[in-house]
């Protein structure tokens, strides 16, 4: 496959397992965010996991997209090279040390700075190059005596090859970060890998960096480490303290905080959908004076026009509209549909979006559904197009562990239909408003808690089973969506944004 190349751009979109590989929320925000500025010549950066984990595009990429690279953090992991042995820079090492201290006594500020030292370093031509890292005596005493001086787990093979897996790619990104083509503007959707790129672009070249967060980067990644099989605990019966998470978690853990500080650090503004998003990053180490919020808007007409396609009666049909993967938690929304479906026999459940992400996971629900005796009400139906599902369903359903602020619950409200959603990110607020204005709206759905199917399936049956009452929910999505989160509001705001953030640009030259 060919990509479109130059040698400038406006914008450069930093973007880590997302569009244009995934479908999703986020991608979709993306396409939307790429195609309202035909003004601006695009370039992306596309950073994955390995080849191996990523089919075809899902998405074409706009016309005003004229720049597209990619690279894959773990695909080239082992060297080509004879190692040879080296002693390593005393000054670079010394600087690895100092942030090791400081991270761990946290001490934000102080990491900070040491974090910025050691990260030119790393660039191509500094004192603290990849073959330092893997080979050299210095990298070599500092993993041996963290082993011996902090690690709980009893393997030294395992911790070592965890040390090397998670520093490795950053390498990779300080190449990636000189070679960037010249652009005005770095626009980050999430921390993590894409924006720790972003921070080494701003360091190394002053372009301003635009961070834009849907969910907390790091707080989904805690969520995945918690429930992640192939991280190793070698501890024993009696070494083991459950309350505990195993070393290597933490590990994890602790390595994601410091890229999202560092990307924190180096970013302004710092973008949230809503309040309690904005807290959360300021509580993570972002400077509340960069932080300000705003939330995701759909197009009005897009959706509007099915609200006429819709029968009189309202479909006994719950949709879960998004990826079949474990943070949506679809196995608590299967779970509830055998209750739906016990009080409600007309009832179906659908299931839309891709279920290639996890396979084993995607198989585990089909193996649910079989094991509760559902095939015949609830249906795996892939990637589909939301303006085909809105006019047949009564209601958009999310189970989720973790959300931000949800496009299809938006999409939903402007086609009329109410959500029952858990009570995760700003979905309490999309439900029952915001300020007393929004509340004035009425509650358009309800909100249920987290890993409760039994509430999750009442809520649904509640409004399913009484016309007025899915009438009054729909009346107050449609008043909310239309008030509040309209496309070209959230346009507006972001090109104030990228008008800033462009003449920084200007003022620096």
């Amino acid at each position: 496959m060919s990509f479109p190349k130059a040698n400038e751009a406006d914008i450069a979109l930093l973007l880590e397992g997302t569009f244009p590989y995934v479908s999703g929320g986020v991608s979709s925000w993306i396409n939307q965010m790429i195609r309202a500025y035909p003004e601006y010549r695009f370039a992306i950066v596309f950073l994955g996991s390995r080849r191996d984990d990523y089919s075809k595009f899902k998405y074409e990429l706009p016309a005003n997209v004229v720049h597209y690279e990619e690279h894959f953090l773990y695909d080239n992991l082992n060297a080509e090279a004879q190692p040879v042995a080296r002693a390593g820079d005393e000054e670079a090492f010394q600087m690895a040390l100092e942030l090791i201290e400081a991270f761990r006594g946290g001490d934000r500020d102080r990491a900070m700075q040491a974090s910025r030292h050691i990260t030119r370093e790393m660039q191509p031509g500094g004192k603290l190059q990849l073959d330092d890292f893997l080979y050299s005596k210095r990298a070599w005493n500092i993993i041996c005596d963290s082993y011996r001086d902090h690690c709980t787990d009893p393997s030294f093979v395992d911790y070592f090859w965890t040390v090397r897996i998670m520093y490795q790619p950053l390498w990779m990104l300080a190449r990636v970060a000189q070679q960037l083509l010249p652009v005005r503007i770095v626009h980050c959707a999430s921390t993590g890998y894409a924006g720790f790129l972003g921070g080494l672009v701003e360091q190394a070249r002053g372009t301003p960096l635009v961070l834009s967060e849907h969910g907390i980067y790091t707080k989904e990644r805690k969520i995945d480490l918690f429930k992640s099989e192939w991280i190793r605990d070698n501890r024993n019966i009696f070494q083991r303290d459950p309350t505990e998470l195993s070393y290597f978690r933490q590990m994890w853990i602790h390595f994601f905080e410091w890229m999202g500080q560092f990307c924190y650090a180096s970013a302004d503004p710092i973008i949230a959908l809503y309040e309690a998003n904005r807290l959360r990053q300021i509580a993570d180490g972002a400077q509340p004076s960069r932080t300000f919020n705003i939330p995701n808007g759909i197009q009005l007409s897009r959706f509007a026009a099915l609200r006429e396609q819709r029968p009189v009666a309202v479909p006994p049909v719950l949709c879960l509209i998004g990826r079949v993967v474990p943070i949506k938690d679809i196995k608590t929304f299967i779970r509830a549909m055998r209750r739906v479906v016990n009080q409600l026999p007309t009832a179906e459940g659908w299931i839309a979006g891709p279920t290639e992400e996890d396979p084993a996971y995607a198989e585990e629900c089909s193996n649910l559904v079989r094991s509760l005796g559902l095939e015949q009400h609830v249906r795996f139906l892939g990637f589909q197009r939301v303006e085909d599902l809105m006019p047949r369903i009564g209601l958009v359903v999310l189970s989720s562990i973790s959300e931000a602020l949800p496009l299809v619950v938006l999409e939903g409200y402007a086609a009329g239909v109410p959500t029952i959603s858990t009570d995760v990110g700003s979905c309490r607020q999309l439900v029952e408003g915001l300020d007393d204005e929004d509340k004035a709206l009425g509650h358009s759905g309800k909100v249920v808690p987290i890993a409760d199917p039994q509430r999750l399936a009442d809520a649904s049956l509640s409004l399913l089973n009484d016309p007025e009452a899915w009438h009054a929910a729909s009346r107050a999505a449609i008043a909310r969506v239309e008030r509040y989160y309209t496309d070209t509001m959230m346009f507006d705001r972001y090109r104030k944004v990228y008008e800033a953030a462009f003449q920084k640009t200007e003022g620096a030259r």
